[in-house]
């Protein structure tokens, strides 16, 4: 990414929704960038699944916070229990560990997600999960 954090306070608007690119959840979600960061800086985004959409196991190479705002969802580390989220979950997945989250069967999500950026990226996409209760 080449864009830096604003330097001083600013606020942004209802913005550029979009949906995800193919291939990183089971179906494609809605996305909006909140803050673009360079190298060291965090990337921020919320995230809306609709029922039963789940992301591949992925990782970031500096961590990430998700803060559930609505809906049921469900996150997963490797080895890991599948754990049940709700609003006002907030979620640490340190940097590389291998993870998936997403929308429970019979509900939405919605969350938002923090990550600082290395390297040029804030995520690394691996396999899909292969069975999920």
């Amino acid at each position: 990414m080449s864009a830096s954090n604003p330097k001083t306070m600013t606020v942004s608007r209802p913005g550029k929704v979009v949906r995800s690119p193919e291939g990183v959840a089971t179906a494609p979600f809605w996305v909006e960038m909140l803050l673009e960061g360079a190298d060291g800086e965090n990337t921020a985004m919320r995230a809306t699944l609709d029922p039963g959409t789940i992301t591949r196991w992925h990782t970031h190479p500096r961590g990430q916070l998700l803060y559930v705002l609505s809906g049921q969802g469900l996150a997963q580390n490797e080895g890991g229990p599948v754990e049940e989220l709700r609003a006002g979950d907030a979620v640490w997945f340190a940097p590389g560990e291998r993870h998936w989250h997403g929308a429970a069967d019979d509900s939405p999500f919605s969350y938002i997600s923090i990550q600082p950026a290395d390297n040029g990226s804030f995520v690394e996409w691996l396999d899909p999960v292969d069975a999920r209760p």
